[in-house]
């Protein structure tokens, strides 16, 4: 998440891949700051998250009440102007809204008629959204009143690869009953992130579960709520596909075609109206998409775009 100021806010998410062996990951925001022209990326430091107010009303795993990977997954984040953070988890799923040094706010916000496996309130009942597919994206929009959750995966019940783009009002502090829909090219592909451009289009990366070699899908589109084309879908149009990169100056090493061939790639941030920077999460150890059998750093990269995004100035506040 860009701060504007030449640094990003980045997010540990759940830890070690699932609920059951990250009871010993601590979630942490880190703050840090890259060099485009160094290749260098410094960690100026950060916070863990906690809940010392007990606002969690189910139990945690640490008596000092600071958040695990087995307490929440969370996946997403945006800063709000006031420097508190709001993050999508995906074990409930739930919004999580966070102190400017990562101390929770309020209690867990749930998504009616939305329950992950690992939500504590399904007494014996089936969830409806399989594991790992909760809050993947955080946006919030460009007035700073509304939040919109995106879901990773397909509810129980709706068309496989449609995704709910739920709207949230902070004021409210509850959902509207608004929602959009975005739909994968494939219903194998899951989203990474998803950032507003202005009022009615998002920056969504799309992506398939391909690495290295095996990559065939990584993408970013605007989707538009408008719904030009009456179809009851979200407008898609390609902005960057992230595996066919021109690359004219060989930067990095590369030859004129760079490739961003990773697994999860996990993050996009507006630089400016026509530059996006993007970051993969690269699920230490067990990623190897830019060297087989070698565990991939979490690379940063900057793209310009062929024509600017003409986005809300507040976009890029």
């Amino acid at each position: 998440m860009n701060r504007r100021d030449g640094t990003f806010d980045v997010l540990s998410d759940n830890g070690y891949g699932n609920k059951a062996n990250s009871a010993d990951f601590l979630l942490r925001v880190h703050r840090v700051e890259p060099d485009t022209r160094t290749g260098k990326v410094k960690v100026l430091g950060g916070f863990n998250l906690s809940d010392p107010d007990r606002h969690v009303p189910f139990a945690l795993t640490r008596a000092d009440r600071v958040l695990t990977g087995a307490d929440f997954d969370v996946e997403s984040i945006v800063r709000m102007p006031d420097g508190t953070y709001w993050t999508g988890d995906e074990f409930g799923p739930w919004p999580l809204h966070f102190s400017a040094r990562g101390r929770l706010l309020e209690a867990p916000i749930a998504l009616e008629g939305v329950r992950a496996p690992e939500n504590p309130y399904l007494n014996g009942g089936e969830p409806n959204i399989a594991s790992s597919k909760g809050f993947e994206g955080m946006v919030r929009s460009v007035d700073g009143r509304r939040l919109y959750p995106l879901l990773e995966g397909t509810v129980t019940g709706d068309t496989p690869g449609d995704l709910r783009f739920s709207e949230f009002d902070l004021r409210k502090r509850a959902y509207t009953g608004k929602r959009f829909v975005y739909r994968l090219e494939s219903t194998a592909n899951a989203i990474g992130d998803a950032i507003a451009v202005d009022r009615h289009r998002f920056l969504v990366i799309e992506r398939d579960g391909g690495q290295g070699e095996t990559a065939q899908f990584k993408r970013i589109y605007p989707a538009d709520t408008r719904d030009r084309d009456g179809d009851g879908l979200m407008d898609k149009t390609l902005v960057a596909d992230l595996l066919d990169i021109a690359n004219p100056k060989g930067l990095g090493g590369f030859g004129k075609t760079f490739r961003f061939p990773f697994q999860t790639i996990e993050d996009v941030n507006l630089v400016d109206d026509r530059t996006l920077a993007v970051l993969n999460d690269n699920n230490f150890p067990f990623s190897s998409g830019r060297t087989a059998g070698k565990a991939d750093d979490n690379e940063f990269i900057t793209i310009r775009l062929s024509a600017p995004l003409h986005a809300d100035r507040r976009a890029l506040r």
